[in-house]
C-alpha cells in the first residue's frame, strides 16, 4: 500500500469541521480528495455505483445518517443531498463536524439546489500536491515566516536540483498516483490520466455527457498554447477554428469553457486592483491558468525534454505551475493569488494576498542573472509606484526561479528556487 502524503489542506478540513456543519471538499479527480477526507470520517457512504445513486436520489436524508463526520463521496452526482444537509444540520443537536462531501465536478443540474448553504455549509478548493507535500521541496523557506519577519535574510545552498527536475515536475503535475520514484512511470501514470479526462458516457450531468470530448481536448490545447496570459475568448476561439478547422460559436465555446472549470480542470486568475492614486488604468483581465500545469503539458504532447530545448513556452510553463505552488502554500493563511498588470506595461506576475490586508509581490522567473534582474526591476519599479499612494506596502519582494540558490539580493528582494519552497 502507498504511503499516505500529509496535505496542508488537513488542517483547514479540520479548522472548519469544528466550525461548520457540513464541508465540502471540491477539486479534480484523483487529486487525493476522498483519501484525505477519510483521515477525518468516522463513517462514509460513496456514490460511485447506479445503485447507490439510486438510492440517494429516492432517499437523500436517509445516507446522511451515520457516524459523525460521516463521508458522502462524489455528493454531485445526487443534487438534492445538498437540501438535504442542510435539513440534516438544522434537525441535529450537534451543529458542527456533521458531514463530509467530496466533490469532483459541481452538481449535475444547479436548478436542483434550493439553498445557498450559508451558515451551514462550507467549500474548501483542494489543489494537486505541492513539491512540499511530495517531499521534493525541502522547505528552506516559508512563505508564512516571510509574512512574520518580512527582514530575514536567505543564503541556502542546495546543488541537488537542476532545471530537468523542474522540468519534470511540470509534466507529471502533483498527482499522488503520479508520486513514484520510476519517473518514466510517473510520467505514464499522468498521461493516462490525461487520456480520460472526458469520459462522461455514464455521467448524469447532461452538461458533460452531451458534449464532445474532442472538442473539449481543442479547447485545452488552445488554453495551453496560451497558458499564463491574458489571451481574450476571441483569441482562443480563433485559435481553435484556425488549428482544428472549426467554427465554434461564442455560446457553444463557453458553454465548454464552463464545464472545464466545473471538473477543476482550468482555472484563471483574477487581476489585482489595488487602490493607487495615479491615472494609469489598471488591466482587470484574467490570465490563463490550470489546476495542474502537466494537464496543458498533455495538452500539447510536450515532454520535460521538449521544455528544456523551447525557453520560451517552459517560461510560461512554468509561470503556471509556480502558481499552483504559490496557491497550495497559501492556502494555510487564507491566502489567494492574483496578478497585476498597467495601461503603463508594469506587470507582476503573481501578487499574494492574505486576508489580514498583507502581501507580497512575486514575479516568476527560469533563473539566471539576467532574468533575475528584469524580475527586480519589475518588483522595484512596482513598490515605488505603490509607497508613492495611499496603499499599505508589500511585505515582502520575490523571485521565484526553477533551479539555483536561495538568496536576498542586495535591494532586498527574496529569490527561492521552487525546490525550496513551502506554506
Amino acid at each position: 500500500m502507498a504511503r499516505y502524503l500529509t496535505r496542508y489542506i488537513e488542517q483547514e478540513i479540520k479548522e472548519t469541521l469544528e466550525t461548520s456543519g457540513v464541508v465540502v471538499v471540491a477539486g479534480p479527480k484523483f487529486c487525493g480528495k476522498t483519501t484525505t477526507c477519510q483521515l477525518f470520517a468516522k463513517s462514509k457512504f460513496v456514490l460511485d455505483t447506479k445503485a447507490k445513486i439510486d438510492l440517494a436520489q429516492s432517499n437523500p436524508e436517509g445516507i446522511l445518517v451515520g457516524a459523525s463526520p460521516r463521508l458522502i463521496d462524489e455528493w454531485q452526482n445526487v443534487p438534492d443531498l445538498w437540501n438535504a444537509a442542510r435539513s440534516f444540520v438544522d434537525a441535529s443537536s450537534d451543529k458542527f463536524g456533521l458531514l463530509l462531501f467530496t466533490g469532483s465536478s459541481t452538481p449535475a443540474d444547479k436548478n436542483e439546489i434550493y439553498h445557498s448553504g450559508a451558515g451551514r455549509i462550507v467549500t474548501i478548493d483542494m489543489r494537486t500536491m505541492s513539491l512540499f507535500e511530495s517531499g521534493e521541496s525541502d522547505g528552506a523557506v516559508s512563505i508564512k515566516d516571510l509574512f512574520d519577519n518580512p527582514n530575514t535574510k536567505l543564503l541556502h545552498i542546495d546543488e541537488t536540483h537542476s532545471i530537468h527536475d523542474t522540468a519534470f515536475y511540470i509534466c507529471r503535475g502533483g498527482w499522488p498516483l503520479s508520486i513514484t520514484p520510476d519517473r518514466n512511470k510517473s510520467l505514464r501514470i499522468t498521461q493516462n490520466y490525461y487520456s480520460t479526462l472526458f469520459e462522461f458516457e455514464n455521467s448524469k450531468n447532461k452538461k458533460f455527457r452531451n458534449k464532445k470530448p474532442e472538442i473539449f481536448f481543442m479547447i485545452l490545447r488552445s488554453y495551453a498554447r496560451h497558458i499564463s496570459t491574458e489571451a481574450k475568448r476571441k483569441t482562443l476561439m480563433s485559435d481553435v477554428n484556425e488549428h482544428d478547422d472549426r467554427n465554434l460559436d461564442p455560446e457553444t465555446f463557453d458553454s465548454y469553457v464552463e464545464a472545464l472549470k466545473d471538473l477543476y480542470i482550468i482555472k484563471d486568475i483574477e487581476a489585482w486592483n489595488p487602490n493607487l492614486r495615479s491615472r494609469t488604468s489598471i488591466i482587470t483581465s484574467p490570465t490563463r491558468h490550470f489546476i495542474d500545469t502537466s494537464i496543458a503539458a498533455g495538452a500539447l504532447h510536450i515532454s520535460p525534454d521538449d521544455l528544456i530545448n523551447d525557453p520560451e513556452t517552459f517560461g510560461l510553463f512554468f509561470e503556471d505551475f509556480a502558481i499552483k505552488e504559490l496557491s497550495v502554500y497559501a492556502q494555510p493563511s487564507q491566502g489567494i493569488i492574483q496578478h497585476y498588470r498597467d495601461g503603463n506595461g508594469l506587470e507582476c506576475d503573481a501578487v499574494l494576498r492574505l486576508n489580514n490586508g498583507k502581501y507580497a509581490l512575486i514575479e516568476i522567473k527560469l533563473g539566471g542573472e539576467n532574468l533575475v534582474a528584469e524580475g527586480s526591476k519589475t518588483l522595484l519599479a512596482l513598490r515605488k509606484k505603490i509607497l508613492g499612494s495611499n496603499h499599505n506596502p508589500p511585505s515582502f519582494l520575490m523571485i521565484i526561479t526553477a533551479s539555483g540558490n536561495a538568496y536576498t539580493t542586495s535591494d532586498g528582494i527574496y529569490v527561492v528556487p521552487i525546490h525550496m519552497l513551502r506554506g
